[in-house]
């Protein structure tokens, strides 16, 4: 009876999230049929093309679901074509038509795929576009028909993108805030575990630290996707400035929790043997309970729309992370055991990477830290 309950829930939990994930793509996928079919339909009434299947695939790939950017995915579907096609053609004329052909035509696509990019669409469609067509007969007008079909469904995928960009960002803000809360909940884990004397506190916060990595190569291709929106599309090309100051507080934060991870398997040796004194360990504890307030405040700030609220959380943070470097001397915290020093140590390069996350320079972040 229990298996039954807990099989309902999770039925009920998948169909919840399928319905708001679909609920979400709807306008992507209404932009996806309407390319499709305007490409087909281009193919075949324009260009006179019978079955031009691979105009309403090429645009469905290169306008797809996927991270990334449009114009690499487009470029990446156009040139796999159309190169699949001639190595086919080549291939086919000196080996002939078969199943053991295909078997040696797809084998070296896929290899010269990877030789030419990395890209997993251009060698997708480099290969496909060779083993058909050694296996399909020869369309009317010729085997380059349907590499013209190909460009034809990238450049309307294109035109499409262009036509219809989503606020470039949007996306780098909601993603850019969700790590910096991330960042946030690993300072305030480790100022916990100090608080509460656990280690394995610590050793959580560390873990959560090393799970930031996958976010952190989301956000760098959103900002290349909306980079390239900013470059291309007169209507949001204006907006360029701020896309790069996402950018680089991006850069920034991910020094930033590379240090975190340092100082939180460094934190976790210290709990471990007791190094710092009841005074230490509240004086530390504070100062990392507060920088993750402070880095909370900067989250808002970079997710803000708004420009005065935004520049006005970015400076509250800085400020309020420049008062916090003023204290990161090992004597201010009441620290005086060689391992307690270094706990404060590693925390001074990482006020700097927050320093910088927030816009202050880093000669100016640096002159923050009381000299030792």
């Amino acid at each position: 009876m229990m298996r039954v309950s807990s099989f309902g829930k999770e039925l009920k939990e998948r169909a919840t999230t399928g319905a708001i994930r679909a609920r979400e793509s709807l306008v992507p996928a209404l932009q996806m049929t309407l390319c499709a079919v305007a490409a087909y339909s281009f193919s075949e009434f324009v260009l006179g093309h019978v079955g031009p299947l691979f105009a309403a695939t090429s645009s469905l790939i290169a306008l797809g679901f996927a991270r990334g950017t449009k114009l690499r995915r487009v470029l990446e579907v156009g040139i796999g074509c159309t190169l699949g096609i001639v190595v086919g053609e080549l291939l086919r004329l000196w080996l002939g038509s078969g199943i053991w052909q295909a078997a040696i035509v797809l084998l070296f696509s896929i290899l010269l795929a990877r030789f030419l990019d990395s890209g997993v669409i251009f060698v997708t469609q480099l290969g496909l576009q060779s083993v058909l067509v050694v296996l399909l007969p020869v369309p009317p007008g010729g085997p380059f028909t349907r590499s013209m079909d190909a460009v034809v469904g990238g450049t309307f995928a294109l035109l499409v993108a262009f036509l219809t960009p989503r606020d470039p960002r949007e996306e780098p803000r909601v993603e850019l805030r969700a790590l910096m809360q991330q960042t946030a909940e690993v300072l305030r884990e480790c100022g916990k575990a100090l608080m509460e004397s656990d280690s394995t506190l610590a050793w959580h916060a560390l873990v959560r630290a090393r799970n930031c990595q996958p976010q952190l190569d989301a956000l760098r291709l959103t900002l290349r996707a909306s980079d390239e929106v900013t470059t291309m599309s007169p209507l949001y090309r204006r907006h360029r400035s701020e896309v790069s100051q996402l950018g680089d507080a991006v850069e920034f934060l991910d020094l930033a929790l590379r240090n975190c991870r340092v100082f939180a398997r460094r934190l976790t040796s210290a709990i471990n043997h007791a190094a710092l004194s009841d005074d230490a360990t509240h004086s530390i504890a504070e100062v990392l309970l507060e920088t993750a307030d402070a880095v909370d405040v900067m989250a808002i700030g970079y997710a803000g729309d708004d420009g005065r609220g935004r520049d006005s959380a970015l400076r509250s943070a800085r400020h309020d992370l420049a008062a916090l470097s003023t204290r990161l001397h090992p004597r201010l915290l009441g620290v005086n055991r060689l391992e307690g020093e270094t706990v404060v140590m590693l925390f001074r390069p990482l006020m700097v990477d927050l320093l910088e996350t927030a816009g202050v320079e880093a000669s100016e972040a640096r002159d923050y830290l009381p000299d030792l």
